[in-house]
């Protein structure tokens, strides 16, 4: 079954240069990876500071895979000053039937 979510966090005011270019450079890596379908950036129309990332994986391993990626640590670590949370804010979502 696939394994979709969405990922949430606010850029700090004077941050938004910083925090598009590493989402940028990350959704490039993820995008490439065997298991990812969807890795989707998107700010509020309403509050531009505001990110919501759509993510699709091939099921739970490739999420898993995900994770497990040697860029993951690096690019949460220089996200978190970035951003008004302690840390994205994860929304793990299922198809309605």
């Amino acid at each position: 079954m696939k394994k979709t979510l969405l990922a949430e966090f606010t850029a700090r005011e004077g941050a938004e240069d910083e925090v598009v270019r590493l989402i940028g450079d990350y959704a490039r890596k993820v995008r490439e990876e065997d298991g990812n379908l969807a890795f989707d950036v998107y700010t509020k129309a309403s509050s531009p500071r505001a990110y919501w990332i759509f993510e699709v994986y091939r099921d739970e391993d490739a999420f898993q895979a995900h994770l497990n990626a040697p860029y993951g640590g690096p690019f949460n670590a220089a996200l978190t000053p970035l951003i008004e949370e302690d840390a994205s804010v994860l929304t793990f979502l299922d198809p309605v039937a």
